[in-house]
């Protein structure tokens, strides 16, 4: 599964399910900034809508 980063670099998320529990439990409301692995996003309402249709997407695969 690939998204975009804030520099509009490709970033492969390995583990989906750990990826959005960590977006849950620190980035759960308003807007912040995540670091991943010197990639990063601006995680706000859109970006954890982004993740949960990604992962709806995977679940149906």
């Amino acid at each position: 599964m690939k998204i975009k980063d804030l520099n509009n670099r490709d970033y492969e998320i390995k583990d989906l399910p750990r990826f959005i529990n960590h977006i849950k439990t620190f980035h759960s409301h308003g807007t912040s900034l995540h670091e991943e692995n010197g990639y990063f996003f601006k995680v706000d309402d859109k970006f954890r809508t982004l993740l949960f249709e990604l992962q709806s997407k995977e679940n149906n695969q």
